[in-house]
């Protein structure tokens, strides 16, 4: 949304659903449990996501946005195996 807006020069619109992505980004951070050493990696990847999305919203560059947007993609792909990889392991 915020990417159509940009090129829309509508910039509160980008305003605020980049504002609700880093919003989003942020609850994730907040969910992590630092018992896990992989924590502190996830910390390090949402800080930058998270500092990203800030510079776009600055800029109201929509090529650091679709940047963000690869590197969630990629996180979702890579869960969405491991969700699969823990069924097929369940269910044997």
């Amino acid at each position: 949304i915020a990417i159509e807006a940009i090129e829309k020069n509508d910039y509160k619109k980008a305003n605020i659903n980049i504002q609700k992505a880093e919003k989003i980004i942020g609850e994730f951070q907040g969910t992590l449990d630092f018992k896990y050493p992989v924590a502190k990696d996830f910390d390090e990847v949402y800080k930058y996501i998270r500092t990203r999305l800030r510079e776009a919203n600055v800029k109201k560059d929509k090529e650091i946005i679709e940047e963000v947007l690869k590197h969630l993609r990629t996180m979702r792909d890579t869960w969405k195996e491991v969700i699969q990889l823990s069924r097929n392991n369940t269910s044997k």
